[in-house]
């Protein structure tokens, strides 16, 4: 990792902005082809590795591991949990839908893995590659583009100069207000709270999401008998349920959760979120490109999210590099269409289908209930149309990405 001392002025090839869980893998896969690259992180790389677990975890999807496999990241990266299994029920229905992955073959669904895991495995990664310069903690005063290139000003007076930047800089993303590019959406009215829960017995590596009314609720398989729970409630009930008592809030959660398990206990903090969905109009702008959160969001119903994110990461680094092997000025707005192209109708299909399926679970009529179930079991005993929904889980559908594909870039 090259250090930066405070230079008058400082050129490369990519801005990045935002050195998180989509930000930092862009950055390694693009400087690992040789090109030179910058990122901007507002905190302190060593409170984002803290030794103190923070109760947030990710699903990573199969294709996604593939692209931490290419970027070099992957095995450096402690306590990944296999999920082998997952399984889909409707409330206290006795129909379900049951993914297993031995009818894919021996690699399984993903794996659950602790963010801060990542953010360790990546930063080791970023050390090794001596053009590529993490700049934290950080901040810019301004962000001028035009056709000729970038130019950011920093707080402490450094200016660095770039062909393109890219905004991995959160769901409110400034720089993507700053630009001008609009963007559509809508709040659930929900609210997700997030814990991680130690058991009795072991889970198999067994994904389990359950519909319950108001939102679905998620036990997602964690190393050393943990799991992490993902709870779906309507926005006033979940701010009750959070202001409860260990002692309350674990009776609430185990009355959702069941005894299957056997004796459960809260391990770490617990929070909470509101859940929203957009969709930026543009994921591009002069001499700009939006990936993760800055471009979209989405419920977390199938826990898809980062994995989503992972993807605009794979399609821009490889439009980036294919277009500087041939010589080319990667910012250009002819390549950043590529990207556009590529990545904003497959968000907009995913972001869709969640929503979709967010609505249609909320709908608690006896009717519709009985549909649902009758097309869980009915998916459940089609395997071709199952084994679809199976590559779907392990992000393995569409025009992929060569390093989500498992090939070199």
């Amino acid at each position: 990792m090259a250090t930066v001392k405070n230079p008058t002025t400082l050129t490369t090839d990519i801005l990045v902005v935002g050195g998180g869980l989509n930000g930092l893998p862009l950055a390694i896969a693009v400087a690992s082809a040789g090109l030179d690259v910058v990122v901007l992180e507002r905190q302190d790389p060593k409170a984002l590795v803290a030794n103190t677990f923070d109760g947030r975890v990710s699903a990573i999807a199969h294709a996604s591991r593939n692209l931490f496999k290419g970027i070099g990241v992957w095995d450096t990266i402690p306590d990944k949990e296999p999920m082998l299994d997952i399984r889909i029920t409707d409330g206290p229905s006795k129909f379900f839908l049951h993914y297993d992955h031995r009818q894919l073959g021996d690699e399984p669904f993903g794996h659950m893995v602790e963010n801060r895991h990542m953010r360790i495995g990546l930063l080791k990664r970023v050390s090794e590659l001596e053009n590529l310069s993490l700049m934290a903690p950080a901040s810019y005063e301004t962000i001028e583009r035009n056709a000729d290139g970038v130019t950011a000003t920093l707080e402490d007076g450094t200016i660095i100069k770039a062909q393109l930047l890219v905004a991995a800089d959160g769901r409110s993303s400034p720089i993507r207000e700053a630009a001008g590019i609009g963007k559509v959406g809508w709040s659930y009215h929900q609210s997700g709270i997030v814990c991680t829960v130690a058991h009795e017995r072991p889970h198999n590596g067994v994904a389990q999401e359950r519909f319950l009314n108001p939102g679905p609720f998620a036990i997602l398989p964690m190393s050393n008998n943990r799991s992490s729970l993902v709870w779906t409630e309507g926005t006033e009930t979940a701010a009750k349920i959070m202001k409860l008592n260990d002692e309350d809030f674990l009776s609430e959660m185990s009355r959702r959760f069941g005894d299957y398990l056997g004796q459960l206990e809260i391990v770490g903090p617990r929070w909470s979120y509101p859940l929203h969905l957009h969709q930026a109009d543009d994921y591009i702008g002069e001499r700009l490109a939006l990936i993760g959160d800055a471009a979209h969001g989405m419920h977390p119903i199938a826990g898809q999210g980062l994995n989503l994110g992972l993807r605009d990461v794979a399609a821009l680094a490889e439009i980036i590099i294919d277009a500087a092997r041939l010589g080319l000025d990667p910012g250009t707005h002819n390549n950043l269409q590529k990207y556009q192209r590529w990545r904003r109708f497959d968000s907009l299909m995913l972001l869709a289908i969640t929503d979709g399926l967010n609505k249609l679970f909320m709908i608690d009529l006896p009717p519709v209930r009985l549909a649902r179930d009758l097309g869980l079991a009915a998916v459940n005993k089609m395997p071709r149309l199952k084994g679809f929904f199976m590559e779907h889980a392990r992000g393995s559908v569409g025009d992929l990405p060569r390093l989500l594909d498992g090939k070199p870039l």
